[in-house]
C-alpha cells in the first residue's frame, strides 16, 4: 500500500514559498502592463489610424492564434538567434504580458463599442480634451461592464505561469518539481502544488473584484474643473 508523506514535502516549504513569491510576482506586474497594453491595443482598433488599427489587429490575431508556450519559447530561446537574449524572469512576464495584452485588448474593446455615443458628445460640449473624454468619461464604464472578464483572464495568465517553469522560471511549479526531484514524492507535490494554485486563483478574483469599483473603473476625477 502507498503512504502518502506530505512531511516530505511541506519540509521544502522555503522552496515553495519562494516559488508563490515569483507566480504573485510575475501576476502582478502581467496585470498591470497587460491591462495596459489591452486598453492602448483597444483604442488603436477603435481610434487609430488604417496602419496603427492593422499592427493592433495584426498583434490581436498573432497572440490568440498561437499556444502561450509557443509565445514563451520564442522570447527565450528564438529572440537569442537575433542577438537578443533574455532572462527567464523577463522573458515570461513579457510573454505574459503581451499574451494578456491581446485578450484584455479585445475584452476592452468590446466595452469601449458600448459606450452611448451621447455621453461623448455631452463631455465634449464641456470642452473636454479627447484624452480627458477617454479616460474620464469612456474608459471608466466601459471597465465596469468588462470588469469580470478581465478579471477572468487575468487569473488564466496567472494559471498559465505554470508554464514559465520550462525554461527554469523559478515559480511555484518548477519550485515543485524541484521538491518531487529531491524527495520523490512526486503526487504529494503535485497535490500541494494544486491546491495553492486554486488558493491563489480564489484569492486573486476575490481581491481584483474588491478593487475594480474602488481603484480601477469607480474612482473618477470630477469634471468641474475640466475647463481651468
Amino acid at each position: 500500500m502507498v503512504t502518502l508523506d506530505f512531511g516530505a514535502v511541506l519540509a521544502e516549504w522555503p522552496l515553495l514559498l519562494r516559488g508563490v513569491g515569483m507566480t504573485v510576482g510575475l501576476t502582478v506586474v502581467a496585470a498591470v502592463l497587460g491591462a495596459a497594453l489591452g486598453v492602448g491595443c483597444a483604442w488603436a482598433r477603435l481610434h487609430g489610424g488604417r496602419g496603427l488599427r492593422a499592427v493592433a489587429a495584426g498583434y490581436v490575431e498573432l497572440i490568440r492564434n498561437t499556444p502561450f508556450i509557443v509565445q514563451l519559447f520564442f522570447l527565450y530561446f528564438g529572440l537569442p538567434g537575433l542577438g537578443l537574449r533574455l532572462s527567464p524572469e523577463v522573458a515570461s512576464v513579457l510573454a505574459m504580458v503581451l499574451n494578456l495584452g491581446a485578450y484584455a485588448g479585445e475584452i476592452v474593446r468590446a466595452g469601449l463599442e458600448g459606450t452611448p455615443p451621447g455621453q461623448i458628445e455631452a463631455a465634449r460640449s464641456l470642452a473636454l480634451t479627447d484624452l480627458q473624454v477617454f479616460t474620464r468619461i469612456v474608459l471608466p464604464p466601459a471597465l465596469g461592464r468588462v470588469w469580470p472578464a478581465m478579471v477572468g483572464q487575468i487569473v488564466i495568465v496567472m494559471l498559465g505561469s505554470a508554464v514559465c517553469g520550462q525554461i527554469a522560471t523559478a515559480e511555484l511549479s518548477h519550485a515543485a518539481n524541484l521538491v518531487h526531484s529531491r524527495n520523490f514524492r512526486a503526487f504529494e507535490a503535485t497535490i500541494l502544488a494544486t491546491a495553492v494554485y486554486l488558493l491563489l486563483a480564489i484569492v486573486l478574483r476575490q481581491t481584483l473584484h474588491w478593487l475594480g469599483p474602488r481603484w480601477v473603473f469607480g474612482r473618477v476625477a470630477p469634471l468641474g474643473g475640466a475647463g481651468r
